[in-house]
């Protein structure tokens, strides 16, 4: 044991910052500056790339933040995929890390960020050799998997670099980055689609220009299966806005000041954004591996079950079928779940369980009004509000992942709630860091 620490020192990290408080120019300064990079990391092609096989599985791309047929078209894959591998065997009992403690932290991230090493490895060469992105006639395959490896590893040095140094994480910086510009381009863009080289449809690629096309033309038909997604991604945006905003607040006070308090906020997403992301990654890998070994029966059959039905298009056009509806449920039991089970790992291991937040509001001078200082009269109370939001939040954030993917939206459903939840919890953090700066006595209050 003492040998695999020693190895996990030398694992090489960006290093974070000496000062104890950044300033919101700074940070907003290196978030802007790895969105920069991660576009044009995406914009760089792999020398000695034949065929794209992957460039047509846009979902994805969407839940990995990548750009198959570019230096980073792992994109986060092996970063999520380490932290569910390890969140499982942490959750099961068959790993023991002490998540409480300093060293039992360091221990978790290093192991992870060992396994990140290992998936970026092997994700790269089951991409190449089982030929999703295969290499052009004379060019050896571990051209290919050299620069993948590059490109994954620079990935998580931007992600580092974006939790030391900016706003959120760089995980949800570059889902958010990549499924906006999709959604943009959806919905905006004039162009015409393109069905093969140089061969070009009447219709567009842009939702809002098709749909006045189609309108023209007198095409009720084709306007409906247009409009159906612009209307289900509005509906989609507006419910996560709404359930970002609802929030359990626990009135506390200040020990040392008589008279004066605050309410300790727990939002019903309690998790966040985090165990979609693992969950649909988990998702996007199987389907990958189903593509890949698709002459493989328990793969192919399980590719089929979990893959994403148009269940409003097949409606609207008369395709809807007792199997069709019996795969959407299991879709979306799938999808509920899951996010479930990985938020209550994520509450465990991200240190939202109620005895770190009780520790949390004690190092702020915080308690209860009306009982002693005790952290265990905190972690009692904290008990019957964490644990429900938790597991409420997790169906709940299934279910609407499950059901978006399901109605056509733009961006896929799931990335199109990834992006309104990162970006609800990214202006929540340039919010509190801007009345931060502007007020120094409220940083004292919290710790900072």
């Amino acid at each position: 044991m003492a040998g695999f620490d020693t190895v996990l020192q030398y694992i090489p990290e960006v290093a974070g910052p000496t000062q104890k408080h950044l300033s919101f120019k700074e940070k907003l300064k290196w978030t802007g500056l790895v969105l920069v990079l991660f576009f044009i990391l995406g914009a760089v092609p792999l020398v000695g790339l034949g065929e794209n096989a992957l460039s047509r599985f846009e979902f994805l791309s969407v839940v990995l933040g990548a750009s198959f047929g570019s230096i980073i078209s792992l994109g986060i894959g092996p970063i999520v995929t380490a932290s569910i591998v390890l969140q499982l065997l942490n959750g099961s009992g068959l790993l023991n890390f002490d998540l409480k403690s300093a060293a039992g932290k360091a221990a978790f991230q290093g192991t992870q960020k060992l396994l990140t090493y290992f998936f970026i490895i092997l994700e790269a060469a089951v991409y190449v050799l089982m030929g999703g992105l295969a290499p052009a006639a004379g060019v050896p395959a571990i051209a290919l998997i050299i620069q993948l490896c590059i490109g994954g590893l620079i990935i998580i040095f931007l992600d580092e670099i974006v939790s030391k140094w900016g706003f959120g994480s760089g995980i949800s910086l570059f889902i958010a980055a990549g499924v906006s510009q999709r959604i943009f381009t959806q919905i905006f863009s004039p162009l015409h689609r393109q069905v093969a080289t140089g061969v070009f449809e009447d219709s567009f690629v842009g939702a809002i220009p098709e749909l006045f096309r189609t309108l023209s033309a007198g095409d009720s038909t084709a306007a409906g299966l247009v409009l159906l997604p612009l209307i289900a991604t509005l509906i989609i945006f507006a419910i996560v806005v709404f359930a970002q905003a609802m929030k359990v607040e626990i009135p506390l006070s200040f020990g040392r000041i008589r008279g004066h308090g605050v309410r300790w906020p727990l939002n019903f997403i309690y998790t966040n954004v985090l165990p979609v992301i693992l969950v649909s990654a988990l998702l996007a890998n199987l389907q990958l591996l189903g593509t890949l070994f698709s002459s493989n029966k328990f793969f192919s059959s399980l590719s089929l079950f979990l893959s994403n039905q148009n269940l409003l298009q097949n409606i609207l056009i008369g395709n809807a079928s007792f199997g069709l509806i019996m795969g959407t449920i299991g879709y979306l039991l799938f999808y509920i779940f899951a996010t479930t089970l990985f938020s209550w790992f994520w509450m465990q291991t991200a240190r939202l369980d109620p005895r770190s937040q009780a520790e949390q509001m004690m190092a702020s001078g915080l308690q209860i009004p009306g009982f002693r200082k005790d952290i265990r009269v905190l972690e009692r109370l904290l008990k019957r509000y964490i644990y429900p939001l938790t597991i409420m939040g997790g169906m709940f954030i299934g279910f609407l992942a499950g059901f978006a993917n399901l109605t056509g939206a733009f961006g896929s459903g799931t990335g199109l709630l990834l992006t309104v939840m990162i970006i609800y919890k990214l202006y929540e953090d340039i919010a509190k860091q801007h009345l931060e700066d502007m007020n120094p006595m409220l940083r004292k209050m919290v710790g900072k």
